[in-house]
């Protein structure tokens, strides 16, 4: 009789592991499976003996290839390239959500979930037809707005080779701000009404309150969405693919994932290419890591919980409890 207990006991502790295993196998995969064969086919390299015109030879060449990507200039040069996109997008893409957020969130703002859907609608439009799109904007012999400029004398060049990363970066941003807009306003929605009930009586405006509270407590989503907007900005490669038929400022090597592409696909490098997308996995994840950790010195949200988060909104508006 003793034993039954314990045998339900046991029973009942792997269900859990039964409703994890789906995910864990499909996570193995389709995540871990490809990472790992991207390392391993980063360590050979095939060669051609004959002058080239021989049976084709793998070999195993240990980190020449990440070597070879780390000499080449037009890939140090695109990893450069996107590091100050990363610089300039991010701030601009996180401050321009939050403003959506919490001009949405405020108490005045009429019809919110029809500004919402329309703040949000262009992250469904794929990459490729938001690039399309703009590039119609963006070509000087089709494009209203540069001939509406030029009618008043200003002759811009979208696609000039100082100024087409950043006609890129305002496709991103067009695209992407109302999904960090809905995550920013998800965790506005989050916050206790009773807060800024305490802040109105203490005469603090709708600023203050922004400033204060609002800001302050969703700190966490922030950080959230910074983080996503460093890795996408590392990932840039749908944009800049669509773009280069329309420009001849744009290279095969521009970014590093279209870096890797031309690798893969037109030079037939396949070890090359996986070396160069493993090199930016690493950057994408030592940046991730570096910004959390910056984060977390300057003391970052999650010392305390959302009873800390309430006492330090109080204490930000001089509120009573």
């Amino acid at each position: 009789m003793s034993a039954a207990p314990a045998v339900r006991r046991r029973r009942r502790s792997r269900v859990p592991a039964l409703f994890l295993l789906p995910f864990c196998l499909l996570f193995a995969a389709f995540f871990v499976a490809p990472i790992g064969y991207a390392v391993y086919q980063s360590l050979f390299t095939t060669q051609r003996s004959g002058l080239g015109l021989g049976a084709a030879q793998t070999v195993f060449s240990g980190l020449a290839n990440y070597a070879a990507a780390l000499r080449d200039a037009a890939f140090t040069g695109s990893m450069l390239r996107v590091l100050l996109f990363m610089a300039v997008e991010t701030p601009v893409m996180i401050i321009f959500a939050l403003l959506l957020a919490l001009a949405l969130d405020a108490a005045s703002v009429r019809f919110p979930a029809l500004f919402r859907s329309a703040f949000f609608a262009p992250y469904g439009v794929p990459g490729v037809i938001a690039s399309l799109l703009w590039g119609f904007i963006y070509v000087p012999g089709i494009s209203p707005v540069v001939q509406v400029l030029g009618g008043v004398g200003l002759h811009p060049d979208f696609l000039g080779p100082q100024t087409v990363l950043w006609s890129i970066a305002n496709i991103l941003t067009w695209e992407f701000a109302g999904y960090n807009m809905l995550v920013l306003t998800a965790s506005l929605k989050a916050i206790p009404d009773e807060l800024y009930e305490a802040a109105q009586i203490d005469g603090a405006g709708g600023l203050r309150i922004a400033w204060r509270i609002k800001i302050p407590l969703i700190s966490g989503a922030l950080i959230l969405t910074t983080v996503f907007t460093i890795i996408g900005t590392l990932q840039l490669f749908a944009e800049p693919l669509v773009l280069r038929g329309l420009t001849a400022n744009i290279s095969d090597s521009y970014t590093p994932n279209l870096s890797a592409y031309t690798q893969a696909f037109t030079d037939s490098n396949y070890s090359m290419a996986a070396a160069e997308a493993v090199i930016l996995a690493l950057a994408a994840l030592v940046l991730s890591f570096v910004f959390l950790r910056l984060v977390q010195r300057a003391g970052g949200p999650g010392a305390g919980g959302p009873r800390a988060g309430r006492e330090a909104g109080r204490r930000r508006t001089g509120g009573r409890r």
